[in-house]
């Protein structure tokens, strides 16, 4: 039985990755609005850490020089610091040069204020950092919100931490859970499969050897298992991925993916 996180959905799923990280500043609202009415996400896919008063931030790196005017570690600070930095400090559109949201109001948005602004959209959450694990469960439990999360880290040890805080969760896997799993199948043997994960959110290819196939789809499926790609941003392997009946795909396109749905 699917997890009632994939209730309504169905494959091929439009997932922008980080709000749409090519088009957009990464991880904000400014991009999640934007995937949700311009692009018809199907999901959602942001990362989260905590801020040093425990505020769930959405964000993907622990230091601040990449995304924002801000620097240092993220969880050193408060929410009432971070919320003022400028998101789109850094940020140029993909084909574009310059800078052209910086000073325009764009900021680090708290995981609280996503679930706020988008009641009932489904999002795909890593959490990245040990410290956040703790918080960020106990937000989920308040705001009543486990049937829209697919959650999960890259960390096997938080990703485990996880699983027994939130059993009912839809998780998915981390790093070497999926390798056990994906791995053997390239060689024709069977998977290394741990019960605890459902969704495998994997690369589509990795150190130059193209992870994802049709046979790794049939075996995901005799396991219960759903399969989301990432990052894909070309026409030509979105294409391929949705043609070997691949679960989503994530994309920092998601005008190129629209485009490529919209034409089936």
């Amino acid at each position: 039985m699917k997890h009632a996180f994939f209730e309504g959905l169905k494959a091929p799923l439009h997932i922008s990755h980080r709000g749409g990280a090519a088009l957009y500043p990464e991880n904000t609202m400014y991009a999640f609005e934007r995937a949700l009415k311009v692009h018809r996400s199907d999901v959602l896919e942001l990362d989260v850490h905590a801020s040093s008063d425990g505020e769930i931030v959405i964000a993907h790196d622990p230091t601040l020089e990449r995304c924002t005017d801000g620097s240092g570690p993220l969880s050193d600070q408060p929410w009432s610091v971070l919320s003022q930095l400028d998101a789109a400090f850094h940020f140029t559109p993909v084909g574009e040069s310059g800078t052209p949201l910086r000073g325009k109001g764009v900021r680090l948005p708290s995981f609280r204020e996503l679930l706020t602004a988008t009641p009932g959209v489904r999002l795909n959450v890593e959490v990245k950092s040990a410290g956040a694990v703790e918080p960020f469960v106990s937000l989920v439990k308040k705001e009543g919100v486990l049937d829209r999360l697919c959650i999960g880290s890259e960390h096997d040890s938080i990703a485990a931490e996880l699983a027994r805080l939130l059993p009912d969760a839809c998780h998915f896997f981390p790093r070497d859970a999926l390798a056990a799993f994906v791995l053997p199948t390239k060689g024709g043997e069977p998977p290394d499969d741990d019960p605890r994960y459902t969704v495998l959110d994997m690369p589509y290819r990795w150190e130059g050897v193209t992870l994802f196939d049709a046979e790794l789809v049939k075996v995901a499926q005799a396991h219960g298992k759903w399969i989301n790609v990432w990052t894909v941003d070309e026409e030509v392997e979105m294409r391929r991925c949705i043609l070997e009946g691949v679960g989503g795909v994530m994309t920092d396109r998601p005008d190129v993916l629209r485009a490529v749905l919209d034409s089936r």
